[in-house]
């Protein structure tokens, strides 16, 4: 009876031992392998055996990874106080530096970012916040990405999601926009009357280089005025108008 139960005892911790040493990795992990303690290869996807005991491995996984950065105190650089949160898209490119740079990549890549995007807004200020959104993405990004790269870790793209604002800002820009739409209503409305004189000036010297073209005008006004007959309306005679008048009577006279 002794010897069957060494053998299943054997076999047994030979499928235990089997069973430890296999190791599948799916097509998007790698695993960091160590052997006593030092650093040996990168293996997977598939199928990977390890050493038990003498070997450990760490699984790595390279999908782009969404990080959400929490809403952050900054102070822009016209001393206005917000909240700013965003995303960060970044993935794994070198297991090997990932694991051995950086105790724990996933939490000091989300550090980073919210040291980063409180430097880099710092330095702009309100209105670029609000209306230049993809030019800021592009310098966290970028500031971001240099600093992940020796973690071998890749930023691909950084978006700003929301900047809060307190009541009181606010209504300024409000006011602000207001003042603003006004300003733009007066110098379009001086525009307007800037080109109406330069064209009334135009009519003005054509009309005194050309007798003829005062008087048709003349008449042309007399016209509009005539069409409303319940007011009686007193208006002189231009002198021009006289004078032509009478050289035309002459000229009939004379035939």
């Amino acid at each position: 009876m002794a010897v069957p139960l060494s053998f299943a005892t054997l076999l047994f911790l030979a499928i235990v031992l089997a069973a430890s040493a296999i190791r599948v990795l799916r097509e998007y992990e790698r695993g960091v392998v160590f052997q006593l303690g030092r650093f040996w290869m990168v293996k997977g996807p598939g199928l990977v055996l390890i050493i038990p005991a003498i070997q450990q491995m760490v699984r790595v996984d390279l999908r782009t990874v969404v990080l959400d950065v929490p809403p952050q105190d900054v102070i822009s650089r016209d001393n206005v106080s917000v909240k700013v949160n965003a995303v960060v898209y970044f993935r794994v490119l070198d297991p090997q530096r990932a694991i051995i740079q950086v105790e724990n990549f996933l939490m000091a890549t989300s550090q980073l970012a919210q040291t980063t995007l409180r430097a880099v807004l710092g330095k702009h200020e309100l209105d670029e916040m609000l209306a230049e959104r993809e030019r800021l993405n592009v310098d966290i990004q970028q500031a971001l990405d240099a600093q992940t790269d020796a973690w071998g870790i890749k930023v691909s793209n950084v978006e700003i999601k929301h900047v809060d604002l307190n009541e009181s800002m606010i209504r300024a820009i409000a006011r602000q926009a207001e003042a603003e739409r006004e300003r733009r209503a007066k110098v379009i409305h001086a525009e307007g009357e800037l080109q109406a004189s330069e064209k009334l000036m135009q009519a003005a010297e054509m009309l005194s280089r050309q007798p003829g073209a005062m008087q048709l005008r003349y008449m042309q006004t007399l016209g509009s005025i005539a069409t409303d007959k319940t007011n009686t309306i007193v208006f002189p005679m231009p002198v021009e108008l006289l004078g032509g008048i009478h050289r035309s009577e002459k000229k009939d006279q004379g035939e």
